[in-house]
């Protein structure tokens, strides 16, 4: 091989390799749709259609509780799926009390993967953890109402829609000790925050209070649904932090949490979802990955032609030459 055709080869890898990493870093930095994927693989259950839905207030201080849709009648509703008992029921979120007593409270680690609850490493903080502790209400969320399961599409979106309280409410995901957290809802945040969730999806996650006091927290449930239709509803979560919070106080507060301007549609797919939660749009992400395919293509193709080109050329002179002519 002469000097320069091994010149021109390592051109030519190095300007294959800058199109594919131009496609790699594209793709390598799209942001990842906000999807609250079950972390643990202990979170199964089933839900019986015939559940009932019980009347009166009640207050949850311990045990298993789910929020998600279900249909009460014809209506596409927004409960509180109640585990703590031995025969399960449905609940109406505004005779509801969440209580997270003092048994929940956990120092927040000096580490700046939790820089995103906004609370000082150190100070103490109520949590409601992912993981159950019998002396905690144990709070999560599922889409498994069976009559849910038969009528959305693929899924629902769950969105924060505004939090009124004393101190800040973050909620987050950790897979494993080692795995990076994943806020999903954050109250510092002045906008709606949608995640997706799948049919038949059973998930918990870490909800942190800053401080003790009443927490009302407004959440949407939407969906579509396979006949073509879009449903929605809203209910507000009553939350009692602290053990020297008022039960009579939280359920006597008003549950006037405000809309965000522009909130998000009323039904979303996961694309979608993770679009405004992570702030980039798919179809920009899908363009840009696009045109550093297309680049690194027509990087290929262009060797190629010119491999060609040269090789014809280097044919023609070996025919032109004395030698050639023998």
């Amino acid at each position: 091989m002469t000097p320069g055709r091994a010149r021109r080869r390592t051109r030519a890898t190095t300007l294959i390799r800058l199109g594919a990493l131009s496609a790699s870093l594209v793709l390598a930095t799209a942001p990842t749709p906000a999807r609250a994927a079950e972390p643990t693989p202990d979170l199964s259950q089933s839900i019986a259609a015939d559940q009932p839905l019980a009347t009166g207030r009640a207050t949850l201080a311990a045990g298993h509780v789910d929020i998600g849709p279900r249909y009460v009648g014809n209506r596409w509703t927004l409960l509180i799926h109640d585990g703590t008992q031995a025969q399960p029921v449905w609940r109406d979120p505004d005779d509801t009390l969440l209580r997270v007593s003092d048994a929940a409270l956990q120092t927040v680690p000096d580490d700046p993967a939790y820089a995103f609850l906004g609370i000082e490493a150190g100070k103490r903080a109520y949590v409601v953890p992912q993981v159950q502790d019998r002396n905690v209400v144990w709070l999560g969320w599922n889409t498994q109402d069976p009559r849910v399961m038969q009528t959305i599409d693929r899924g629902a979106t769950l969105t924060l829609l505004g939090v009124r309280g004393p101190g800040t409410l973050t909620t987050y995901l950790q897979s494993g000790n080692f795995a990076a957290p994943q806020p999903l809802w954050r109250s510092a945040e002045s906008k709606a925050q949608p995640f997706w969730a799948e049919v038949n999806t059973h998930t918990h996650a870490n909800w942190v209070f800053s401080a003790p006091g009443v927490y009302l927290v407004a959440v949407q449930v939407s969906a579509d649904l396979v006949d073509g239709k879009k449903v929605s509803a809203t209910g507000t979560l009553r939350f009692a932090v602290g053990d020297a919070t008022s039960a009579d106080d939280a359920f006597a507060a008003e549950a006037d949490t405000p809309v965000p301007a522009g909130p998000e549609p009323p039904a979303e797919n996961p694309v979608d979802a993770g679009e405004r939660a992570g702030g980039a749009p798919a179809l920009l992400i899908a363009a840009l990955a696009g045109t550093a395919v297309a680049l690194a293509a027509g990087l290929v193709v262009l060797l190629l032609r010119g491999r060609g080109a040269r090789r014809r050329a280097e044919r023609e002179r070996a025919v032109a030459s004395p030698e050639g002519r023998r």
